[in-house]
């Protein structure tokens, strides 16, 4: 990424990063877009032989101009919520570039999909097929879809995030795909298009992703025995970002071991990136606000807190941490944590860390995949800006939440309604 050092202060592009400590305070989130753009870009040269719909997951980073930025580039969305499709739609997605994903879809979101003439939804279940198909009825349309099997891979990542185990939550069992879409072949509003995987999220294995595709293959191979002809083959994202001390495979490689396949099986890959594409171009700054030491450890006390990046607390997961300003070699080991009501808030711990003070500027890394997407009003903290940098030149893409903000929905109820009840 393009976020370095640059006579000892930090950089990103060539705007020095303090510069919008100084403009907008912190916490905030920023963004660099051409990290973003190079992410995505990879993907479009390793596969351009055989020219795969890239869908990127809204999930990982919703926001709208990242969106839009991602739309101008020729991508899709991986949507898993009405609210995404929705966002799909304002950034000018084209809604046959829009596939549905979910285990959980709703009426009003499978209705909502349907009437805007999305591409593909991705059936997780047999009751949600019939669903789709009475829908389709009631509009009296015909909706293409994929069925989300479950291959029984180990992503080997943390459990959490593993969703192609036998015992995960989504999709349904690929030993018993066959009569799934037999069934679904006999149903009237349905036109079968694709089969769907995705087995989990932070793979850092081209050997397993490589073993997903292979079981979708098979598996088309058998539906067409069956007479079900299958055109798309979507083997979800899933590859992962160094954090730490990963080996993460390059694009590259994944393209060489799938071109061969994809060809020889004759069908469309669906590729449905999200975390590669815009985790490494995101980061947190975050001031020092105090740090406070007892008998057993030193803690730097900052102004982002596990509402702002609550993966560390769910996951235990790593985000790399530096100062905005070069500080030296006096290394000491302190906890980085925030301000939430929780013993659970924290950046890093266990960290060797330079010597800091209140009032120092830091930078957690990584953190533009599922970092403010999976953000909080927790102990009603405001939410953070975004910040998108291009250059020397920055851009507020969201602008931090006020206090009226946080209490724009609610009502408070008359004190005679309240004190009757």
């Amino acid at each position: 990424m393009s976020i370095e050092y640059n006579k000892g202060k930090l950089f990103c592009g060539r705007l020095n990063i303090e510069t919008i400590t100084r403009d907008i305070g912190t916490p905030l989130y920023l963004y660099d877009y051409q990290q973003i753009v190079d992410n995505l870009q990879s993907y479009i040269n390793a596969f351009k032989e055989i020219d795969p719909l890239i869908c990127c997951a809204y999930k990982a980073n919703s926001n709208l101009s990242i969106c839009k930025l991602l739309t101008l580039l020729g991508c899709g969305a991986d949507v898993v919520s009405g609210g995404e499709i929705f966002r799909a739609l304002k950034v000018g997605v084209l809604p046959e570039q829009i596939i549905f994903n979910g285990n959980a879809k709703t009426k009003e979101e499978l209705e909502y999909a349907i009437s805007n003439d999305i591409f593909m939804i991705n059936v997780d279940c047999k009751d949600e097929l019939y669903l789709i198909n009475q829908i389709a009825h009631n509009f009296n349309k015909k909706i293409r879809i994929s069925i989300r099997v479950n291959p029984h891979i180990n992503p080997i990542t943390h459990p959490y995030i593993a969703t192609g185990l036998a015992k995960s939550k989504f999709g349904m069992d690929i030993n018993a795909a066959l009569d799934i879409y037999k069934e679904a072949s006999m149903l009237e509003n349905i036109i079968i298009l694709g089969v769907h995987a995705h087995i989990g999220s932070q793979i850092t294995s081209v050997g397993l992703l490589t073993e997903n595709l292979k079981k979708l293959v098979n598996l088309t191979n058998d539906l067409a025995e069956n007479d079900i002809k299958i055109k798309y083959i979507n083997v979800g994202g899933g590859l992962g970002i160094k954090y730490h001390k990963e080996e993460i495979p390059q694009v590259e490689e994944i393209a060489k071991t799938f071109i061969p396949i994809i060809k020889k099986a004759g069908v469309k890959l669906i590729l449905e990136p999200g975390r590669s594409i815009i985790g490494n171009a995101g980061i947190i700054v975050t001031k020092v606000l105090h740090t406070k030491e007892t008998s057993k450890k030193k803690f730097i006390v900052v102004d982002a807190a596990m509402n702002d990046l609550v993966r560390p607390a769910i996951y235990g997961s790593y985000h790399r941490v530096i100062p905005l300003s070069y500080k030296g070699e006096d290394i000491e080991e302190v906890d980085i944590v925030g301000g939430i009501c929780e013993s659970g808030d924290f950046i890093a711990k266990k960290r060797n860390m330079p010597r800091l003070f209140k009032g120092d500027y830091l930078a957690v890394l990584d953190t533009g995949a599922y970092g403010f997407s999976m953000s909080s009003n927790y102990n009603s903290r405001r939410r953070l800006p975004e910040i998108l940098v291009k250059d020397e030149e920055y851009y507020i893409i969201r602008h931090r939440e006020n206090y009226e903000d946080l209490i724009a929905k609610e009502e408070i109820l008359d004190d005679e309604v309240l004190q009757s009840l």
